[in-house]
């Protein structure tokens, strides 16, 4: 396999709450490639979002305090680099998408005051050399007639368009990646289709890779290469996307396919995961699913969970179901 162009490496975001530390992203590793895409899935709070916040340095400072580990591109590792060269950075070479286009646009600013900005900062360009890149941009998403709306405020557009924006404003410095927060999460089912192809297509044709942060298993099966299954501010189960599909190997990830509704079943019933996700500060010893884990054995609940390996190469999970010994070989067969 080519080498990553962004590899994250034990990568631990802290975050102080009184006097107590809690770490919101707790050693998660995972390899980005040019013209793949991975994404992060899991419940809300389990430290999707932080993750991709704590990849760009644009953390919540206090509560977060600077993150720890590495995340390296292009041999630098853009935790220790100074602000000015992650600024550079920033928007021009990692670009993001973020969860509510409404609010991630300032609503006083035209959209074509907005773009021009990215262009003068990050491209040198001004004066007509700038607006010809802007419309270039908008076209390039799909907006019509985009000279004209360059000159409309964010409250003028719908959700999907302002989504094209924030779009053509991250792509428009042609970023080695992309980082997509729940691109489709404020988005109507037909909208959400049009701004995955839109993704997809400007893939393909610029090579980049994108990490694509979405707890929709479905956005996962249509865009997805590879797949990181975070629970608890930890990554409890990683690999390609087919392997996941075809063999889940951690409850927590079983649980999320069987909470999704089939429709090729219309009288099934959805199956929840039991229990609900435990606060921050109170995250139980051993693996912290046991406590909603229907296959939970003594050895479960004390000590840290290794990495287990399973059968596809690169498959890897938080789950001493697969350790081997007599006790997880029986549960897992009453699994299947």
């Amino acid at each position: 396999m080519p080498k990553p162009v962004l590899s994250v490496k034990d990568l631990v975001t802290p975050l102080q709450v009184g006097k107590n530390v809690y770490n919101v992203v707790d050693h998660v590793s995972f390899d980005l490639h040019l013209g793949k895409t991975l994404a992060i899935v899991g419940e809300s709070g389990c430290g999707k979002s932080l993750t991709a916040l704590s990849i760009l340095r644009i953390l919540p400072e206090p509560p977060c305090l600077p993150p720890q580990g590495e995340v390296l591109y292009k041999g630098q590792n853009l935790l220790t680099i100074p602000d000015k060269e992650m600024r550079e950075i920033r928007g021009k070479n990692i670009a993001m998408i973020f969860q509510d286009p409404g609010s991630a646009l300032n609503p006083v600013y035209t959209i074509g005051s907005q773009l021009l900005e990215v262009a003068e900062l990050h491209l040198n360009l001004v004066g007509e050399e700038a607006t010809e890149r802007v419309i270039q941009a908008l076209t390039e998403v799909g907006i019509p007639s985009p000279e004209e709306r360059f000159f409309d405020y964010p409250h003028q557009l719908s959700g999907g368009m302002k989504q094209r924006v924030m779009i053509a404003m991250a792509l428009m410095c042609e970023p080695d990646i992309l980082i997509a927060d729940e691109p489709t999460t404020a988005l109507d089912v037909t909208i959400q289709k049009q701004v995955l192809d839109l993704m997809r297509d400007l893939q393909k044709r610029k090579g980049m890779a994108i990490l694509l942060i979405t707890h929709d298993m479905g956005v996962v099966a249509e865009m997805a290469d590879e797949v990181v299954v975070m629970y608890t501010s930890q990554a409890i189960e990683r690999g390609e996307v087919q392997a996941i599909f075809d063999q889940m190997a951690h409850p927590y990830t079983m649980g999320l396919f069987a909470s999704r509704p089939d429709p090729t079943e219309k009288k099934k019933s959805l199956q929840p995961i039991r229990g609900t996700v435990p606060p921050l500060s109170e995250y139980p010893k051993g693996c912290r699913f046991h406590t909603r884990c229907p296959y939970v054995m003594p050895k479960c609940k004390e000590g840290e969970v290794p990495c287990f390996s399973i059968k596809n190469e690169g498959h890897e999970t938080l789950c001493w179901l697969h350790d081997g010994t007599e006790e997880s070989q029986e549960k897992w067969h009453k699994k299947s």
